[in-house]
């Protein structure tokens, strides 16, 4: 299966069918002119076009790096981390040597980027710069300039460059706070090397998080068609105005697909911010390790809810450890804002200036608690901080062989001698399983109580049976976590 259900044509019946069937449906006298309402509907089309579109640059990056044999290339093409969005036959483009003989290669990017100040700044993504040695710039009046990087920032996938040029059409930053699904967009940009090319769409979703493309995520997805090349473009709305920054699409076939995804203009904006002032984005740190909430989870702890961010590690000496805060809370409120997950709690602790104080509404033994905590700057030493022999025994209440953790593997994880119970194996239908444990797992607590041997083990899952269902908290390599599930 190739993945691509509706072709342009199709989507074009669509919307026509969509727009026969409303005109059809209002009175006679509001219709009294049906070409009209189609002509001004065409009409606005045209004008964000030609508002937004002169404003739009082709970007083309290249990069000198010493030819090290075509098989390393190939192990570096097959692990890059767009190869699922642009596809196989994007990434050959890069491939392509100067020729026999030569020690050089210059591999070659292409993206787009949009123009927001007159005298050159231009927002785009950081993929489509990274480590570039030269970046050329095209504009629409068929100029061309050689551009520098203000600053790249990864984590966000957002980056600012400039071109020395004066009096430029810009493209005026709308709020992505108001959009709302089911809005028109148009997505500009340079799919596939083929220069401003104006598609349309909607607003399909917003928030998506978890997709797996970049550190913070909070996308915009639209149907409006992206391809390789549109990269860096811009996501407009009806007014004109750049409501995101387009980053990547979820493709089978590399091409379109109807899933694209953009940077939302807010957030492009306080990287961009940042990036001007210092070449760099401060973020904030709270010093925890977090995770979402399914249902067997929270009523684990007593809620009736899923919502807000669990709490399955406090990093030793972090703002979080200050503050008082426990493996087992849940965060329902970030400086009065509702936390509806893992992903919204790190963007919003990520955007707060190191040195902030926050107020935190935490959901601790069954009451809500107010917690204040003074934010701190997220380095990769904090990073780096926040993931970092005995016989065999079986439990059949959950379908477990475990065992006790070697003193080997227990250094490494930076486990107490006798700290937990490895699982070694499980059985494929049983309630281990189905709770989510995996094989190297490590079992620190069942329902709060700490697991040190088998017997301890054993008896905290026979307690857990009384109530039905079940919480582990668990030691995943360098990470801890909670899983919960139901009992029978």
């Amino acid at each position: 299966m190739r993945g691509r259900l509706f072709g342009a044509s199709t989507k074009f019946f669509f919307v026509f069918t969509a727009l026969f069937i409303a005109l059809a449906t209002l009175p006679i006298n509001a219709i009294s002119s049906p070409p009209g309402l189609l002509k001004q509907l065409d009409e606005s089309f045209v004008q964000v076009a030609e508002k937004v579109t002169p404003a739009v640059v082709n970007i083309h990056s290249t990069k000198k790096e010493t030819a090290s044999g075509g098989a390393d290339m190939d192990q570096f093409f097959k692990n890059h981390p767009f190869k699922d969005f642009f596809g196989d036959e994007f990434l050959k483009k890069f491939k392509k040597g100067p020729g026999e003989g030569r020690n050089e290669m210059r591999p070659q990017g292409m993206g787009s980027g949009v123009i927001v100040s007159a005298d050159g700044l231009i927002l785009t993504n950081s993929h489509v710069v990274k480590d570039a040695d030269e970046i050329k710039v095209n504009l629409s009046d068929k100029r061309s300039f050689t551009a520098k990087v203000i600053g790249a920032d990864q984590e966000s996938d957002i980056a600012l460059i400039k071109i020395d040029a004066t009096g430029l059409p810009i493209a005026e930053l709308g709020d992505s706070n108001k959009i709302r699904v089911g809005e028109i967009v148009f997505a500009i940009g340079n799919p596939l090397g083929f220069n401003r090319t104006v598609t349309s769409g909607i607003i399909s979703a917003t928030g998506r998080t978890n997709v797996g493309i970049i550190d913070y995520e909070d996308f915009i997805q639209t149907d409006a068609a992206i391809n390789p090349g549109n990269s860096g473009g811009p996501l407009v709305n009806i007014e004109g105005k750049v409501i995101g920054i387009n980053t990547a699409i979820a493709s089978r076939s590399g091409g379109y697909q109807g899933i694209g995804f953009a940077i939302p203009s807010n957030s492009a904006k306080l990287i961009m911010d940042d990036l001007q002032k210092g070449g760099k984005v401060r973020r904030g740190l709270l010093g925890v390790n977090i995770q979402d909430l399914n249902d067997s989870l929270a009523k684990s702890f007593g809620r009736n809810d899923s919502e807000g961010a669990l709490v399955s590690q406090v990093i030793e000496g972090s703002p979080a450890e200050k503050a008082g805060i426990k493996s087992g809370d849940i965060i329902l409120k970030f400086n009065g804002q509702a936390v509806t997950g893992a992903a919204q709690l790190k963007n919003l602790v990520g955007r707060e200036k190191p040195g902030s104080d926050a107020k935190l509404t935490i959901f601790r033994d069954k009451k809500n608690i107010e917690v204040n905590v003074k934010i701190t700057e997220r380095t990769q030493k904090a990073v780096a901080s926040a993931s970092q022999g005995s016989s065999t025994e079986t439990s059949n209440e959950l379908g477990l062989e475990i065992e006790k953790v070697p003193s080997s593997m227990a250094g490494k994880l930076e486990l107490k001698e006798g700290e937990g119970l490895l699982v070694k194996d499980l059985t494929p239908d049983g309630a281990g399983s189905k709770i989510g444990l995996r094989p190297g797992d490590v079992i620190l607590e069942v329902d709060g109580v700490a697991i040190n041997d088998v017997a301890v083990f054993n008896k905290a899952v026979v307690e857990a049976k009384k109530n039905k269902i079940i919480r582990l908290k668990v030691q995943r390599n360098n990470g801890k976590i909670f899983l919960a599930g139901s009992l029978g």
